[in-house]
């Protein structure tokens, strides 16, 4: 029978994980002044009509509209009223303290275009776990050629003693997959009603709903010692 692995440190991505960036999307492509005419009559559903799914990321992006995704990308990062607008998921709260109380290392794993306006909201939107969650934010780089959160998770594991083998990075993108794998850590994929289906290659990673769904799939498949 195969052992269960140790997994001792988790690594929140936050947009799509922990927070509801889509909602944000939502509500930017309706209401900024610069897009709400042609955007008002929009339905929820429809919001990947809206903005195509590129398969590197498999869920929604602004940058990946065809036509003015670098100007949606610029205009929604520089609208803090809707930048800062994605509510944390069901049970994000909960979770994360149950989980700190058994011992688990947490962190938050976010690329961002302002690393400190990044901090700024993410140290008020998880106000209530900051005493013991590690919320580290990195700078992106060039679209689709980005190995930031790879880097990133292995400066993270020197900075902090950690190793990658009891490391788990829970992620709704495709391509920060690639990066869990590349650095040795594991991958757990986190959907939503927008993500799309993991390529033939990766298909061998957990999916999960949400983070209570994580949680249970943690106790399940691995151990803490």
């Amino acid at each position: 029978m195969t052992q269960k692995p140790i997994i001792k440190n988790i690594f929140w991505d936050v947009d799509g994980v922990l927070a509801n960036l889509n909602y944000a999307y939502y509500n930017f492509l309706t209401k900024h002044p610069k897009y709400a005419s042609e955007y008002k009559n929009l339905k929820w559903e429809d919001l990947p009509k809206a903005l195509p799914i590129e398969p590197k990321y498999g869920a929604l992006e602004l940058k990946t509209e065809p036509n003015k995704g670098t100007a949606l990308d610029y205009d929604f990062c520089h609208s803090p009223e809707f930048f800062c607008n994605r509510p944390l998921y069901p049970k994000v709260i909960e979770t994360l303290k149950e989980l700190n109380e058994k011992g688990y290392r947490q962190f938050t794993m976010s690329a961002t275009f302002d690393v400190e306006a990044k901090k700024k909201l993410l140290n008020s939107l998880l106000a209530d776990v900051k005493d013991f969650l590690t919320i580290e934010c990195v700078q992106h780089g060039k679209f689709m050629h980005d190995s930031a959160k790879e880097d990133m998770l292995k400066a993270c594991f020197e900075k902090y003693g950690l190793k990658a083998e009891e490391t788990v990075l829970v992620d709704d993108r495709i391509y920060n997959q690639y990066a869990a794998i590349n650095v040795g850590a594991h991958p757990v994929r986190m959907r939503c009603e927008f993500t799309t289906d993991l390529p033939e290659d990766l298909s061998w990673i957990p999916e999960v709903k949400d983070v209570e769904d994580f949680k249970f799939w943690l106790y399940e498949n691995t151990r803490l010692k």
